[in-house]
């Protein structure tokens, strides 16, 4: 473990120990929220979420027959509560417009709608990386999204600190519609 997760644990710990004394219970609990996370073979959906619980991304295995089994993601939607699309920003033309048509499709899906997306433009760390701009572009998403509530974010594995900063927006969105749930 490295020491900056050992501050962190001796922190939380710290703030545990400060809520059971001074508040009389323990802290309130996080609320969990049912994403749903696709992308292309090869944009590194699996890599990215490992990396971000801390597992070994050497471990990871690139899922056989994906493109076979991206006409079952809609099986998926149901009860998700956001959308999490990674695309490869150093992919083929070709890879990038099938990406582009799914991304559109998941947009106008009528279970993901009205769902907050987060939209990581992954392999950021690769020369023929394309900037979120020329996404923003490419996938013509100020359009297809007006009205939505949508974050496209660069990231790459070199970069996890962005990769969490990108994660805590999504989770923003989340708690903002639960606010909004509640005043209605």
């Amino acid at each position: 473990m490295s020491d900056l997760r050992i501050t962190e644990a001796f922190l939380y710990m710290d703030y545990l120990c400060f809520r059971a004394l001074c508040c009389k219970g323990p802290p309130p609990a996080r609320p969990e929220y049912d994403l749903v996370c696709i992308g292309l073979t090869g944009s590194g959906k699996t890599s990215l979420l490992s990396e971000l619980c801390s597992e070994s991304p050497e471990n990871v295995v690139s899922t056989t027959g994906a493109d076979n089994i991206r006409k079952y993601w809609s099986r998926y939607y149901q009860g998700s509560q956001g959308v999490i699309f990674v695309l490869d920003s150093a992919s083929s033309e070709d890879d990038l417009e099938t990406a582009r048509n799914e991304l559109h499709s998941a947009l106008q899906h009528p279970q993901l709608c009205t769902l907050p997306f987060l939209i990581l433009a992954n392999h950021q760390d690769k020369p023929a990386a394309r900037s979120v701009q020329e996404i923003k572009k490419y996938f013509e998403l100020e359009p297809l999204a007006r009205g939505k509530r949508w974050i496209l974010q660069p990231c790459s594995l070199d970069d996890v600190d962005t990769l969490k900063d990108s994660f805590s927006q999504l989770i923003n969105l989340l708690e903002e519609k639960d606010h909004e749930a509640v005043r209605m």
